[in-house]
């Protein structure tokens, strides 16, 4: 499992990503190794999961520059890698975005854009998931000024029902093995569902062992109490 580029994306605490996902591996027996690589270094190919945090819009568009020039997370994900992304990594994803005012070129991983909104979006998100992907609600904290664009290779992740996500109604975005979302929170804390379906995709289990999840029920179910839902 490599988290990418925790030097320049990592603002919202998405390193707790990493650490549920090598958690809930080790739970059920799954060997697991976690390398952080800066943005100085090459990005190594033979992972099996790629994670990718939020940020500010100056070290996003250099992560998405140097990424590009670097090559090696396109091959991981031609090898068969999954890559989860949050925020701005999420953002980056796609064909462009924009950081600073101006519109910069993305990672072109999935179909989708970026760019920015009335107003900021800040609080808390919620959403019913796409069913083929068979996990519960979504619920996360939001906080960019960004609004993305799905075109019509990809689907979003959830419906929304609190909060913005990308435009008010959809939230997140989803093809094969990658997946973004604006869920911070840190995401796979609030969201176990989504760490078990990453490693389903690095492992190709068709099940994992169930786990205690008390800790993270209790967690979600007290930020779906304090979650407001959207007008209708």
């Amino acid at each position: 499992m490599v988290w990418v580029y925790p030097d320049l994306l990592s603002t919202y605490g998405d390193r707790g990503n990493m650490l549920i996902l090598a958690k809930r591996a080790q739970q059920r027996g799954i060997p697991v190794e976690t390398i952080e690589v800066r943005s100085d270094q090459p990005l190594p190919t033979h992972a099996d999961i790629y994670l990718i945090g939020g940020g500010e819009d100056g070290p996003q568009a250099l992560a998405a520059q140097r990424l590009n020039t670097d090559g090696g997370l396109h091959r991981a994900v031609n090898q068969g890698a999954a890559v989860f992304a949050v925020c701005a990594g999420y953002q980056l994803l796609g064909t462009s975005f924009f950081a600073k005012g101006a519109k910069c070129q993305g990672l072109e991983l999935i179909d989708i854009y970026s760019d920015r909104g009335e107003s900021r979006a800040v609080g808390e998100l919620a959403g019913e998931v796409d069913p083929r992907l068979g996990l519960p609600r979504l619920t996360g904290f939001e906080n960019h000024g960004g609004r993305t664009h799905l075109g019509p290779t990809v689907s979003p992740l959830a419906r929304v029902n609190v909060g913005i996500g990308n435009d008010g109604q959809t939230e997140g975005a989803w093809r094969g093995k990658i997946l973004g979302t604006y869920s911070h929170g840190p995401a796979l804390a609030r969201n176990p569902a989504i760490a078990d379906l990453l490693l389903r995709w690095a492992t190709g289990y068709d099940t994992l062992p169930p786990v205690d999840d008390s800790w993270h029920d209790n967690l979600r179910n007290e930020r779906f109490a304090a979650a407001r839902p959207n007008p209708q």
